[in-house]
């Protein structure tokens, strides 16, 4: 989401470790924790959903504006996720998103992105890793479900040696720890968590050649069930304790223990079906773009092996 970045701030913070989820009844700590960044006019949260009686936040898009919010304070690794139900029918020239991103110059991003498509065409969900800076590390997939119908989980696990893109339980994508090979980690700046729906027409559908219908308008996204279990980092103090607290954190924590640190046979077979099944583009394999494979791509896949849906 680099085009939607904010002004630039170096930032240096007091960490401490928080665990929230929101419900029906405490919706207001959820603007305890959010707010609402831009297009407030197309932004409801007054519905609970049906069965858990969570808060729903539906963003809105119409011709004027598009709609998002963002979390008060930046996260330093962990576990962060929420569920999402797309816009449905036509929804071309829309972009979903929901991804982390930090405000430093050089700066990290993790970023889920729904392309959406013309009635009866497939969602494309694109994700992209930012290090100190570098993206350019786009993956498109599709999905193995229609994500208008219900809710889907989308989340990150965020540790010392891995970075885990997941739809509900499945492993989508691996970003491994390669500073040994000389490329940038995500290791020491905290990252905002936002969600937003914009309109992307010149891009976004078949590369801009199927445009948004904005007789259909508004475009409703629907966001529930945020779940974050992290080290929030709240001041803008200069001592570097404060990041230590969250690196002390994460050594003792589940996300930064032995097991998450690294795939599970589960999470391999994921990724493979995945890779075989479900992408349809991969910067790896961009020969146009990259006079040669970034040096990273030789760990984020599993060893190619042949596999079924």
């Amino acid at each position: 989401m680099a085009k939607m970045k904010i002004a630039t701030v170096m930032l240096v913070f007091l960490s401490t470790a928080v665990t929230f989820f929101v419900s029906e009844v405490d919706a207001s700590k959820f603007w305890d924790d959010f707010y609402v960044n831009f297009g407030d006019w197309n932004v409801d949260y007054r519905t609970a959903d049906a069965d858990s009686g969570n808060i729903v936040v539906n963003l809105g898009l119409d011709n004027t504006s598009g709609s998002g919010f963002r979390s008060k304070y930046p996260f330093l690794y962990g576990h962060i996720g929420m569920k999402l139900k797309l816009v449905g029918g036509n929804s071309a020239g829309t972009v979903t998103s929901y991804y982390l991103a930090s405000v430093f110059e050089k700066w990290c991003e993790l970023d889920f992105e729904f392309l959406g498509n013309v009635s009866g065409e497939p969602y494309i969900l694109q994700t992209n890793v930012f290090a100190e800076g570098k993206g350019d590390r786009e993956q498109r997939i599709y999905l193995w479900f229609d994500p208008t119908e219900d809710y889907h989980y989308y989340g990150i696990l965020w540790n010392q040696n891995l970075i885990l893109f997941m739809v509900d339980d499945v492993v989508i994508r691996v970003f491994h720890n390669s500073k040994d090979l000389g490329i940038p980690y995500l290791e020491y700046q905290p990252m905002y968590v936002y969600s937003s729906i914009w309109n992307g027409e010149q891009w976004a559908t078949r590369g801009g050649t199927d445009k948004t219908d904005w007789s259909l308008q508004p475009f409703i996204a629907s966001y529930k069930d945020f779940d974050v279990d992290s080290c929030a980092v709240h001041s803008e103090g200069n001592d570097k304790d404060d990041s230590h607290r969250c690196y002390n954190k994460l050594y003792s924590s589940w996300y930064g223990g032995a097991d998450a640190g690294k795939l599970t046979n589960k999470q391999i077979d994921d990724l493979k079906r995945i890779q075989y099944n479900y992408v349809i583009y991969d910067y790896c394999t961009d020969a146009e773009r990259f006079d040669e494979t970034p040096k990273e791509c030789s760990r984020n896949w599993p060893q190619r092996e042949h596999t079924t849906a």
